[in-house]
């Protein structure tokens, strides 16, 4: 394979954090003499990307496995795309410095909607066509996966294949049947359609889509082509998760991470059943891992990188059974070690407050807390199961025990959202700031720290609210402004995402195979790093719907009919369509519905459909 080495080497002076382009970090795999070579795509900056786990994941999965290579590699920023484009320098992998289009397969994470207009920009860095239509037996394949491939549209023309769910196994044994296939002569249609017959196993070329009409008839937008392909993909599930080591092998970066320290996995999925919520729903079954695994992955990782902080990551950390145990094991293995556990989000009650407390030692840095909405009412027809009690007692235990900063997350534009729900958010707040004054020793109130992070709703695929509009930007600014009008404090920080890039998220969450023209145009529009605050190019994307002619508006703000077929019915979670309807028919009437971990089966079918179940490591405190 090609060394771009020596051309890219001279580039390092001129670009911002050269050490993002270098390789050779500590704990990195490098397989220069197998037969099959992968690299790992994640569409954006190497401090965002290699945070990632699912590269790490995939990475490791795939380098397992005899006569397998996989290596990685990074959007460069914009400073390096310009100068490598001058210079005619393609994309390459950390490890060999080799083209991506050298290499018999790339994969390319889907991290979030806003990431769209970067893997077009990485596919023609690297000199691959961007279209899968135009690609040759002489190309890479091009494989994706990831969150936002349980709406596959709008990504579905530029790529070969979209992987459904958990990759551990799929991804490897999707490598193989590449390989085994390639080196029985078969042509890149006749290894698609083989393909397509793997589990979980997306070709986006062998299905064609139907209009409106035609897709209320047939129950799907997107129906396959030939006999032998799948109506229906159904993601895979790595059953095998509770049992294998929370540590696995990771790079030690050299320059600072946006998550830069150790991370462990130690659950996978949440039953809580928060009707926003897309994770929540296509991550189910739930999964733990033991304490004993846990406690035995960190002390391994810590030995292993030098790290001095460690976070427990999942959906919700402090619903895992054993949690307590884990907690005040890791506190007895790294006492004056100087070295710092941490959970990313605490459960919205005094047990998540005690556990905090675990691991905070002498440091009391901030807390996180999710209410989501301002009243009750709205608090149940999201299915939070969370109450006004719940959080203020969480307040009282957090400040009393000496924690003087706490963020609280809210969403505006949910379903059934009126004027009195935001007011009531500034209520919330206000009283939460009154609890944290009155928690706290007099002389220490002057370093008490309310904030609040409003998200604008964005309607996800595969949830009960998928059906939901979401508010326009001009509706989501004067919720904004009514909610800074009502907070009377000062000491109160409220800050808000924009309801320009919700708008884009919301068209690529919901919008069908055309948005991939809509994603293109507006990549040729100059569009990219749109997650970025200072490359966000609104007018790119508003020009290209012009000029394809498509309406993002009705895409984005339109509510449907329950049960209505939307363009991603092809693709399962597990997850039943009839609970889907059913969830939003209780939201309707602000009826909740319980954890299954904690009450039992709740009727959503992903235990049946993926011939899973959820695998507890102990008791559920309730």
């Amino acid at each position: 394979m090609t060394d771009l080495w020596p051309s890219i080497e001279p580039l390092l002076r001129s670009v911002e954090r050269p050490s993002r382009y270098i390789n050779h970090e500590f704990g990195c795999t490098y397989k220069p003499d197998a037969e099959f070579r992968f690299c790992m795509i994640y569409p954006d900056t190497y401090e965002l990307g290699q945070s990632n786990q699912a590269i790490r994941i995939l990475c490791n999965a795939v380098n397992a496995r005899e006569g397998f290579a996989a290596e990685r590699s990074f959007l460069p920023a914009t400073d390096m795309i310009d100068l490598m484009r001058k210079k005619h320098i393609p994309l390459f992998s950390l490890e060999s410095f080799a083209p991506l289009c050298e290499f018999d397969a790339i994969g390319i994470t889907l991290p979030h909607e806003l990431a769209a207009t970067n893997i077009l920009e990485g596919l023609d860095l690297a000199r691959i066509p961007i279209f899968a239509k135009d690609r040759t037996d002489e190309n890479p394949f091009v494989l994706g996966g990831g969150p936002c491939a349980f709406n596959p549209e709008p990504f579905a023309a530029f790529f070969d294949v979209i992987s459904i769910g958990e990759g551990e196994k799929a991804t490897p044994d999707l490598l193989a049947a590449i390989s085994l296939l390639k080196n029985q002569g078969k042509t890149r249609f006749e290894i698609l359609r083989e393909l397509s017959h793997m589990p979980g196993t997306y070709v986006p070329s062998l299905y064609r889509c139907l209009d409106d009409d035609q897709a209320k008839e047939e129950g799907s937008y997107v129906v396959p082509l030939y006999d032998d392909v799948p109506k229906t993909v159904t993601k895979t599930v790595f059953e095998n998760f509770s049992e294998t080591p929370g540590w696995e092998p990771c790079m030690v970066p050299y320059i600072e991470m946006v998550h830069d320290r150790l991370n462990m996995e130690i659950l996978r999925g949440c039953a809580r059943g928060c009707r926003f919520c897309q994770a929540g729903m296509m991550y189910r079954p739930v999964r733990e891992r033991s304490a004993d695994n846990i406690v035995a992955s960190v002390e391994a990782g810590l030995s292993q990188t030098g790290y001095d902080e460690v976070s427990l990551t999942s959906l919700s950390t402090t619903d895992h059974s054993q949690i307590a145990d884990i907690l005040m094991r890791l506190n007895a293995a790294t006492q004056d070690k100087g070295v710092r556990i941490s959970i990313p989000s605490q459960r919205l009650d005094s047990f998540g407050v005690s556990m905090a407390g675990l691991v905070a030692g002498q440091k009391r840095g901030g807390l996180t807390f999710a209410p989501e909405a301002g009243t009750q009412r709205l608090r149940d027809v999201i299915n939070k199961n969370v109450t006004e009690e719940d959080l203020f007692c969480a307040i009282d235990a957090a400040f009393a025990a000496g924690w003087r900063h706490c963020k609280l997350y809210f969403m505006i534009g949910l379903p059934t959202e009126t004027d009195e729900d935001i007011k009531g958010i500034a209520s919330l707040l206000q009283r939460a700031y009154d609890h944290a004054r009155a928690a706290t020793e007099e002389k220490q109130r002057g370093a008490i720290n309310i904030s609040a992070a409003i998200a604008v709703f964005v309607p996800k695929a595969q949830t009960p609210f998928q059906w939901d509009g979401q508010i326009t930007a001009a509706e989501a600014q004067r919720r904004v402004d009514l909610l800074r009008r009502s907070v009377k404090y000062r000491a109160i920080d409220i800050r808000w995402h924009d309801p320009r890039t919700a708008f884009v998220e919301a068209c690529m969450s919901r919008g069908g195979r055309q948005i991939s023209d809509w994603v293109y145009a507006a990549w040729k529009n100059g569009a990219r790093f749109d997650a970025w605050n200072e490359h966000f190019n609104e007018k790119a994307w508003l020009d290209a719907a012009q000029t394809i002619g498509i309406d993002c508006d009705k895409i984005a703000h339109s509510s449907h009919e329950t049960g209505s077929v939307m363009p991603w019915s092809h693709i399962s979670t597990g997850v039943s369509n009839r609970f889907f309807v059913a969830e939003r028919n209780k939201a309707q009437l602000g009826i909740t519905t319980p954890d299954c971990t904690f009450a039992g089966c709740v009727g959503c079918g992903a235990c049946q459909a993926l011939h899973a179940k959820n695998r507890l490591a102990g008791e559920r405190h309730v």
